[in-house]
């Protein structure tokens, strides 16, 4: 048994390669795209060119032949400096072009995931909804067999969806009631909508507090028709195809969560050095650097629980309980270190300008969104056995 933690040659290559990417390419860009609530579309481009999108995926279908360790180290690199384009990475993977791979028929796959694998399009997947955000067994959205036409026709809303709107965006996978179990209980199955389908409307992009440089809109679907090949994976199974795709998910929120936490060390240390207050940096006065190495603590910490979790799934042990370990600290760090960061900072921490508030303003919906703080404790007393 190994007990060497360190990154495999050609993992610390992958993270080389995109920590130089983050801070020559996205870092001196991001803020004007995040002040004008815009979609950066040609640092995506140029994300695609490099692979990022397809890291997990065999070479078969277009991508990198990696894993989901790979994923989780290209999104904690990113989000070191920006969270919007680590979000784009991880929902266009995990949410978009992962149910397609998990569950898809040969030719679904291989009708997709060469775009997704690409960058030249992006897959959202259409979960929540106004009444059924952590119950995503209240599902109200509906798909009903026209067996005339060989067509589903759907009919409900989505809401809180990412990179649903682009001008890039190719699908949407929608979870939709598509019958009744004997004692009333609702199927739920996931079914293909390709962007431009009739009666598939998307929003205008919400306001937010945070991720401003990314996508997130309100679906509707009025009489949507796409024919019964669209069906993802079995029909009924799309609750329990959704619990998957969220347990790996929970995994790339962990590193992104632990990418934000490190991002604030980084700019604390930097900040610390080059501020002098009494004649001296602030960075001498014990009271920072203890503050500063708690906040290391918390990153490395949080680093150690998600690549656990990876290496479980990528060994196929279980690792449901790791990863909602892994999302529930990272994420509760991410927000104490993006507030410690910005108590270091002073009143340059509350100005826009500087990266610290950006990570503020990102922090919290790491603690809501791919499963809330509540629902990861939730998960992990059943998993030790604790049943309400």
């Amino acid at each position: 048994m190994s007990l060497d933690h360190r990154l495999a040659p050609e993992h610390e290559e992958l993270r080389r390669t995109v920590e130089e990417f983050a801070h020559d390419v996205v870092a001196p860009k991001i803020g004007d795209f995040y002040e004008r609530h815009e979609f950066p579309y040609e640092i995506v481009r140029e994300m695609g060119r490099m692979g990022l999108f397809g890291l997990p995926f065999p070479e078969e279908y277009g991508g990198m032949g990696g894993d989901y360790l790979a994923l989780g180290i290209a999104l904690e690199e990113l989000a070191r400096v920006d969270s919007s384009v680590a979000i784009t990475l991880e929902a266009g993977v995990s949410l978009g072009a992962m149910p397609v791979f998990r569950f898809g028929t040969e030719e679904q796959k291989r009708e997709w995931l060469p775009r997704l694998c690409s960058g030249e399009i992006l897959g959202a997947f259409g979960l929540t909804e106004p009444d059924a955000g952590s119950d995503a067994g209240g599902t109200k959205t509906t798909a009903v067999r026209d067996d005339s036409t060989g067509e589903w026709v759907i009919n409900g809303s989505k809401c809180f969806i990412t990179n649903s709107g682009t001008d890039i965006t190719g699908l949407v996978t929608v979870t939709a009631v598509t019958g009744r179990t004997d004692a009333g209980k609702p199927l739920i199955s996931s079914i293909i909508v390709p962007s431009g389908t009739p009666g598939f409307t998307v929003a205008a992009p919400y306001s937010k507090v945070g991720w401003n440089a990314s996508d997130t809109r309100e679906l509707s679907f009025s009489d949507v028709r796409v024919p019964f090949a669209n069906l993802l994976g079995e029909e009924g199974r799309g609750y329990a195809q959704f619990l998957r795709i969220l347990d790996e998910g929970r995994i790339a929120i962990a590193a992104l969560a632990t990418g934000l936490a490190q991002g604030c060390v980084d700019e604390s240390v930097k900040y610390a050095k080059e501020r002098h207050a009494f004649g001296r940096p602030i960075g001498d006065n014990q009271a920072i650097q203890f503050k500063i190495a708690d906040m290391e603590m918390r990153a490395h910490m949080a680093r150690i629980g998600w690549r656990d979790a990876a290496s479980r799934l990528v060994l196929g042990e279980p690792f449901k309980k790791e990863a909602a370990l892994a999302k529930l600290y990272s994420s509760t760090v991410a927000v104490d270190n993006a507030r410690d960061a910005t108590q270091i900072h002073g009143g340059y921490g509350f100005m826009n300008e500087y990266p610290v508030a950006r990570m503020w303003r990102d922090s919290k919906i790491l603690e809501i969104g791919e499963g809330t703080s509540e629902v990861q404790r939730m998960l992990v007393a059943r998993e030790l056995g604790l049943h309400s």
